[in-house]
């Protein structure tokens, strides 16, 4: 009898998602969310009420959903290069199952690691005065794009992971890539408040433009 690819997906999907409720990795996602919130909004709100029109809160909220996201993809890197190392996706080869139901699974479980970053990147943002305020097609356009941003970090990570040999370097990897793809785009404060020679970088570098997309289903 041939094993069901939805009972296969589904049994490795667990899997991946039990183990990150009881080792506290999806305690850590949440976590990151508020650290990003505090450590962000509180030393900047003041310094951009000049900068920013309308609510700082507003303005920074999207970025802190892209950063828990893509926070989510280094933990999506991790778990795939431990796999690799451990012998795992081998032994999977070696089994009846279909090639691609092991990544399905790592993505289910990376899925609800974003999932998770994000409604704790929104729930903390309500804390500081972001609001939705253009009706629930806006909301859910916002939240399906920052998921689609997610699931495009992550799939990317896992690729990343499947090739790598050393899980702990992934953090270190992946890392600067954030901090200055974040720390240089339009996140923080408007691109006029950079040099001007980088802020042709800074509008049309890939965190930008997602922040750009995003600016659709945010009210200023």
């Amino acid at each position: 009898m041939t094993p069901s690819p939805i009972r296969q997906w589904w049994v490795l999907s667990v899997r991946v998602i039990a183990p990150s409720v009881r080792n506290g990795e999806l305690l850590m996602a949440m976590s990151l969310s508020a650290v990003f919130t505090v450590s962000l909004y509180l030393p900047l709100k003041k310094l951009m009420a000049a900068f920013v029109h309308g609510s700082y809160a507003q303005y920074l909220v999207p970025v802190i959903a892209l950063l828990a996201v893509y926070f989510s993809a280094m933990s999506a890197a991790l778990r795939s290069s431990t796999d690799t190392i451990s012998g795992i996706n081998r032994r999977f080869g070696s089994m009846p199952i279909a090639p691609m139901t092991p990544v399905a699974a790592r993505m289910s479980g990376n899925l609800y690691r974003c999932a998770t970053a994000l409604a704790t990147a929104i729930l903390c943002g309500y804390l500081i005065g972001f609001r939705f305020y253009r009706g629930a097609e806006y909301t859910i356009g916002f939240c399906l794009l920052v998921m689609l941003i997610g699931f495009t970090l992550c799939f990317v990570g896992d690729l990343i992971g499947m090739v790598s040999k050393n899980p702990e370097a992934m953090t270190f990897i992946l890392v600067l890539p954030a901090v200055i793809l974040v720390m240089v785009s339009v996140g923080l404060q408007p691109a006029d408040q950079f040099p001007r020679w980088l802020q042709p970088f800074v509008r049309n570098q890939p965190t930008s433009q997602f922040l750009y997309a995003r600016s659709a289903y945010r009210n200023w």
